[in-house]
């Protein structure tokens, strides 16, 4: 589309309702095996797409978000730089970004400001340099401390880089930092998936993320399964890989939040995803980023070069959109919510929904519900069927 507006019902509360930035970096050295996100090597991205000069292709996003939402400019409270892997980028480049957020927005006193990381493309002077231009939070990707499951998802890194670049992010001055984690990769031991948590635990982290590896079509991952090269991971174990986790970092002081996230304080979770699980409003700056205000949804054209291309020629990058009505926007809320430790009120769901909730309870699947009110809160065994239980009360 050549133009793009926001219709008057997406403002509505524009000015109250929390909002991030997500800027998503395309980038990556290698394709893991396991991946299917946005993302492009070198080999892959042909002409018109030139890592160089990409953040200036995403500045120029940047200040269409800010002529499209303006002129009453929602406060920006998060910014989160994903990939693909944004470090990629020289230090400079992610620093101008930030800086054009700071000159075209009204920004928080105490914004939340996310990088995601390869350990292997940090280093202290690099870390340093982040820091000091307004970054406060590090996720660095770890999934395993076991080289051979390393191999087999075919991350780059060495078993220890990702404990030592958490250190020298500490050392940097990084107020908050995450390590990521992958479970059930085929061949992983129990012993290895122990080693992993306990390497965790000896880096000074305040949140940790980890996702039980999903097989997704396209990959090479999923092609080596289906030639039976390796077996699909099974899921009595990745059940298995949770309640371990789960088990050792409460032990260790972390606390659940999200079905899949930890944090040590109620400071140490990732208020930038905080915002997408309560609905919020974001814009995604990037190929392929996808966009949230006000029930309006929309996503960007996928290639780095187309755009980059419709930027250049002053056209807005938008692919496509969406605009929820209520139902949607409800059947999100609650999809979401539930899967939060504080959990969902209960008037959000549907008189059937409230009846499935009582029977979630009888089944050890939702914490006790006080009579009339309260809300649906997830048991640590409802943790592990929480796709299921969320179908459950929507459907």
């Amino acid at each position: 589309m050549d133009t793009f507006e926001l219709p008057a019902t997406a403002r509505d509360g524009l000015a109250t309702t929390p909002f991030g930035l997500y800027v998503h970096v395309p980038f990556c050295a290698t394709r893991c095996g396991y991946c299917d996100f946005n993302t492009y090597t070198s080999e892959e991205l042909g002409p018109g797409a030139n890592r160089a000069e990409y953040a200036g292709t995403a500045i120029a996003e940047l200040r269409r978000a800010a002529a499209t939402l303006g002129p009453d400019l929602p406060t920006v409270e998060t910014v989160f730089v994903g990939g693909g892997t944004p470090t990629l980028l020289p230090a400079g480049d992610l620093a101008a970004v930030l800086a054009e957020i700071r000159r075209l927005f009204p920004v928080a006193d105490d914004v939340e400001v996310t990088t995601e990381a390869n350990p292997e493309t940090v280093h202290p002077q690099y870390l340093t340099s982040l820091r000091e231009a307004g970054f406060t939070r590090i996720s660095l990707g770890m999934q395993s401390a076991a080289e051979h499951v390393l191999a087999v998802l075919d991350r780059r890194h060495t078993p220890g880089r990702a404990v030592e670049a958490a250190h020298e992010a500490r050392a940097a001055g990084f107020e908050h930092v995450n390590l990521d984690l992958i479970y059930g990769t085929p061949g992983e031991t129990d012993a290895d998936w122990a080693a992993s948590l306990d390497a965790v635990l000896a880096a000074p982290v305040d949140h940790v993320s980890a996702y039980a590896l999903i097989v997704e079509e396209g990959t090479r991952l999923a092609r080596r399964i289906r030639r039976g090269e390796l077996p699909m991971p099974d899921d009595d174990v990745l059940a298995d890989r949770y309640e371990q986790a789960d088990a050792t970092l409460r032990k260790a002081g972390f606390e659940w939040y999200e079905v899949s996230n930890w944090a040590t304080s109620d400071a140490a979770r990732c208020r930038h995803n905080e915002l997408y699980w309560a609905n919020a409003n974001w814009w995604g700056v990037g190929p392929g980023a996808h966009s949230h205000v006000g029930g309006l949804r929309w996503w960007n054209v996928k290639h780095p070069a187309a755009y980059a291309d419709r930027l250049g020629s002053g056209e807005s990058p938008a692919q496509d959109s969406e605009l929820l009505d209520d139902a949607d926007r409800a059947l999100e809320t609650i999809m979401l919510g539930l899967r939060l430790r504080e959990g969902l009120p209960l008037p959000a769901l549907s008189d059937l929904g409230r009846e499935r909730a009582a029977r979630a309870v009888e089944q050890g699947l939702l914490e006790p519900i006080p009579h009339d009110q309260g809300r649906a809160v997830l048991t640590d065994r409802g943790r592990l069927l929480a796709d299921a239980v969320i179908r459950d009360l929507t459907d």
